[in-house]
C-alpha cells in the first residue's frame, strides 16, 4: 500500500498576543522545524512524535511511504492567511506529484485539531477536505490530533477516521500515531468506513484540569480503554482547547466501531456527570508563593514545591514573559529566606539574556526583567521588575530535553542566562519554550531536585517530569495570555448554548 503522509500542527488561542507566520514554522521552537521531502520520514522515524509512531507501523507493515510537508508552531494567535495557504498549497501539490508518479492508496495526515487561520476558523477541516478533493471519495484518509482538538463536523466528514491523544501531558504522541495506522489497516480490511458515534459537551473544560495524572480525567480515560476493549471500538475523548473563540470549540467524544453509538454513550454519561468533577482550584500568585514557603519553612517539604504560572503557558498562546509570580516572590522575600534555592523559569527576555552575555559570569548588572503584556479586554499583564541582578550562569541556548515530554529532542533557546535576583534564581532565555522538562533547569546551573520552591511557565504538560520530584504541585493565576477559566474571556462567537464552566 502506498500512503502519502504530511503533518500541519497549530494550537490557536484567538485571545492571544502574537500571530504564528511562516517564519514561526520555519523555525518550530518548540517543535520540529519546517520540513518537506524524504527528510521527514528520515527526521521522524522512530521519534516521539504521532507522525513518527506512523512511521514506525506502517514500514513494520511493508507499507510504502511518499512524505509532504510536516510543519509546527508554538501555540499563539492565529496561523497568518500566508503562512497556512503555503503549507497547504505544498501538501497538494505534493499529493498531485504522488498521484502522477504512481498513485496514493491512501493519507495519513499528522494534526493538531485546534488550528485558527486568520481566514479560515477551521484550517484542519478545510486542508482535509482540500485532500478528499484530490484523492477522492473512495481512497481512505485518517489523521491524528492532539486531546486539546476542537473537534469539528467538517473534519470528521472528510476524513475516514480521526483518533486522538489520550494522555495530558501527551507522553502517548506517537502510540497515537501508530492507532492512527491501525485505524487505516481496520479501514482497509472493511473495505469501506467503520460505523461512527459523536456527541459534543455543550461546556468548556479548563486546562488544568484536564490532565490525565489527575481525577477527573484520568479515570475517565481508564473508562475509554475499558469500553473500546469491551466493544472492539476505538473511542476518542478530545477535551478542547477553551481559548479559541470559534462556534466548534469545546468537548467531543466519538468513536469507530459495530458498536460506536454504545461506546459514545457511556464515554459521555461518565463525562458529562457529575459536572462538578471538573471544577478548578486555582490561587493567587500571593497565596501560591505563602503556601509554598509555609511548607519549607516547616521543613514537611521532600522535594521542590512546584508552582504553575498557567495564565502565561507558552504551549497555550503565552510568551513565556510575564512577571506576576516574580513579583510574588520577591514581595514575600522568598530569595531572602532560602537564597538559591527559589527558581523561576523559563522567562523569555531576549535583551536580558542579550545583556547578560555582554557583562559576562559574574557580573551585576541593572535591567528591567519580563513585559507588561495585553490579555483581554484591554488588561495588562504586571509590569516589568526593575533589578539589580548577578549573572550566575550564561549559554548558548541548545538544551537536549531528557523528560518524558522532551524525549531526547533538542530545543534552540538563543542566549540564555541565570540572574540571581534578591537570592530567586530566574532561568532567561532569547526564545520562548513551555518549561516542561526539568533540563530546562539544569542547562543554567539549576539544580530542580535541590530548591524548595520552583516556578515553572507551564499549565499541565510540566507535571511529566516535575511532578515524580515535587512535595506539591499549585496552580497560580497571574495576570497572562492563557485565561485558566474560561469564563473569564471577552467570547462572541461560543453557540449560546455552551457554558463557561462545568
Amino acid at each position: 500500500m502506498h500512503v502519502f503522509i504530511a503533518g500541519f500542527q497549530h494550537e490557536t488561542n484567538t485571545f492571544a498576543p502574537t500571530k504564528a507566520d511562516w517564519a514561526a514554522f520555519e523555525a518550530g521552537a518548540g517543535f520540529p522545524p519546517y520540513r518537506r521531502g524524504p527528510d521527514v520520514v528520515e527526521a521522524y522515524r522512530g521519534k516521539g512524535l504521532p507522525i513518527g509512531g506512523f512511521i514506525d507501523a506502517a514500514e513494520a507493515q511493508g507499507w510504502t511511504l511518499s512524505p509532504s510537508v510536516w510543519a509546527g508552531a508554538n501555540p499563539s494567535a492565529h496561523v497568518t492567511r500566508e503562512a497556512f495557504e503555503r503549507i497547504a498549497g505544498e501538501i497538494i501539490e505534493d499529493l498531485g506529484r504522488a498521484q502522477r508518479a504512481g498513485g496514493v492508496d491512501a493519507v495519513y495526515l499528522d494534526l493538531h485539531g485546534a488550528a485558527v487561520a486568520e481566514h479560515l476558523d477551521d484550517p484542519e477541516g478545510e486542508l482535509l477536505v482540500r485532500v478528499r478533493a484530490a484523492v477522492g471519495p473512495e481512497r481512505p484518509i485518517v489523521a491524528s490530533l492532539d486531546l486539546h482538538a476542537n473537534v469539528s463536523a467538517r473534519m470528521l466528514d472528510a476524513a475516514d477516521a480521526l483518533v486522538a491523544y489520550r494522555t495530558y501531558p501527551h507522553v502517548d504522541m506517537a502510540d497515537t500515531g501508530r492507532l492512527a495506522a491501525t485505524l487505516l489497516a481496520r479501514r482497509v480490511a472493511h473495505g469501506r468506513r467503520e460505523a461512527l458515534a459523536v456527541r459534543r459537551l455543550d461546556f468548556l473544560l479548563p486546562l488544568n484540569v484536564q490532565s490525565t495524572m489527575t481525577a477527573p480525567a484520568d479515570a475517565v480515560y481508564a473508562a475509554l480503554r475499558a469500553l473500546d476493549a469491551a466493544h472492539g471500538t476505538v473511542l476518542s475523548f478530545a477535551t478542547g482547547f477553551p481559548a479559541a473563540d470559534i462556534p466548534d470549540c469545546g468537548p467531543v467524544v466519538w468513536a469507530y466501531g459495530d458498536a460506536a453509538e454504545a461506546a459514545v454513550e457511556a464515554l459521555f454519561a461518565r463525562i458529562d456527570q457529575p459536572r462538578a468533577q471538573w471544577r478548578l482550584d486555582l490561587k493567587t500568585p500571593a497565596e501560591a508563593v505563602q503556601v509554598a514557603l509555609a511548607a519549607a519553612a516547616a521543613g514537611a517539604a521532600v522535594g521542590p514545591v512546584v508552582i504553575a504560572d498557567t495564565q502565561d503557558n507558552p504551549g497555550a498562546g503565552g510568551d513565556s514573559n510575564t512577571t506576576g509570580l516574580l513579583h510574588a516572590l520577591l514581595a514575600a522575600g522568598a530569595g531572602t529566606r532560602f537564597p538559591g534555592e527559589v527558581a523561576l523559569g523559563l522567562l523569555a527576555d531576549p535583551e536580558a539574556a542579550a545583556a547578560a552575555h555582554a557583562a559576562g559570569e559574574g557580573a551585576q548588572i541593572a535591567l528591567q526583567l519580563g513585559r507588561a503584556v495585553p490579555t483581554w479586554g484591554g488588561q495588562f499583564s504586571d509590569p516589568p521588575v526593575p533589578v539589580q541582578a548577578t549573572v550566575r550562569r550564561l549559554s548558548g541556548g541548545e538544551v537536549v530535553l531528557l523528560g518524558p515530554m522532551g524525549m531526547g529532542g533538542t530545543v534552540s533557546l538563543g542566549p540564555c542566562a541565570c540572574l540571581e535576583v534578591q537570592g530567586v534564581l530566574v532561568g532567561v532565555s532569547s526564545v520562548k519554550t513551555q518549561t516542561l522538562d526539568r533540563e530546562l533547569f539544569r542547562f543554567l546551573g539549576i539544580e530542580p531536585e535541590r530548591m524548595r520552591v520552583l516556578v515553572v511557565k507551564s499549565s499541565v504538560h510540566f507535571r511529566a517530569d516535575f511532578a515524580p520530584i515535587a512535595s506539591t504541585i499549585l496552580v497560580a493565576k497571574a495576570p497572562g495570555p492563557m485565561a485558566a477559566d474560561p469564563a473569564d474571556l471577552p467570547w462572541t462567537r461560543l453557540p449560546p448554548t455552551m457554558a463557561l464552566r462545568p
